[in-house]
């Protein structure tokens, strides 16, 4: 019983880190160069916040 619901909040956890990375993955490749062509920012600085966005998404 112990051991069953160890591995229900592990799959919680894993669920939660799974859509975090995903969620950054979406805005750093779809939300992100939408929203700096509308504002107007250059390409190097979208480049780069997507860089970061992608670095946090590994990490999670």
């Amino acid at each position: 019983m112990t051991q069953n619901l160890q591995n229900t909040a592990a799959d919680k956890g894993e669920i939660g880190s799974l859509l975090l990375g995903a969620g950054f993955a979406l805005a750093s490749l779809i939300i992100l160069p939408a929203v700096a062509q509308r504002i107007g920012l250059g390409s190097s600085l979208t480049i780069a916040l997507r860089g970061a966005l992608m670095r946090a998404a590994n990490r999670v």
